[in-house]
């Protein structure tokens, strides 16, 4: 598939954060039209050893039938920095997406879109490499302050930044703790929070995450 190569990975913190600033004036929001979706991707990285392995599931929709897995590994050079994720990990999901036969219609990233400090989160970043539809989906709080959802499956609650929603805290099973759901690229919050729930079957993560995070983990020694 298609990939717009914007940068270089290897950025300084300082350059990255202004280049992160920059970007986010490039995010585009609009509804996504979940009818017309026939294919979403489920996007994760696991490191192991100073090793990144990135896994990238493709599903049909609705039904969520596995169509494709790619995995790519690269050694880990970048540092674990707090809203840099995107710096540490977008080298090897870049390597990922280039092996990919399908075009999925929307990715879904394990980790943040708009839920960043300068929104820039990573399906929001790598949302404009792909110039695809992308949605984050972040399994713990990252900033942003909240009321606890109701306890009932689909309940959410907005996730603030001062008067700024930047997510919505969404109950996905009763009872169960809640995941943390933002637009990345070219997708609204309503579009992500209706996609996020259509993909949720039988446990707390949609299920393109669930699957990509399982691939991820599986490391070939």
């Amino acid at each position: 598939m298609h990939i717009n190569p914007l940068h270089d990975w290897n950025l300084a913190p300082q350059a990255a954060i202004a280049l992160q600033k920059d970007l986010a004036s490039q995010l585009i929001d609009t509804p996504l039209d979940l009818a017309a979706i026939r294919q979403v991707a489920g996007v994760d990285v696991s490191v192991k050893n100073n090793v990144s392995q990135a896994a990238v599931v493709v599903l049909t929709y609705p039904d969520l039938q596995l169509v494709e897995t790619v995995r790519a590994t690269l050694p880990t050079t970048y540092p674990y920095i707090p809203g840099l994720l995107t710096f540490r990990e977008g080298e090897v999901l870049v390597e990922a997406f280039k092996q990919l036969q399908h075009e999925p219609d929307v990715f879904i990233f394990d980790g943040m879109g708009r839920i960043h400090p300068r929104r820039m989160g990573i399906a929001a970043h790598l949302g404009l490499w792909l110039d695809k539809p992308t949605i984050g989906c972040g399994k713990t709080h990252f900033i942003g302050t909240y009321a606890e959802p109701n306890a009932a499956a689909g309940s959410y609650s907005p996730l603030m930044d001062g008067d700024e929603q930047i997510g919505v805290v969404l109950r996905t099973r009763t009872g169960i703790k809640p995941i943390y759901i933002s637009a990345g690229h070219r997708m609204d919050l309503s579009s992500a929070v209706a996609l996020a729930l259509a993909c949720t079957t039988q446990y707390r993560l949609p299920q393109p995450i669930r699957q990509a995070h399982n691939a991820a983990g599986q490391f070939i020694v």
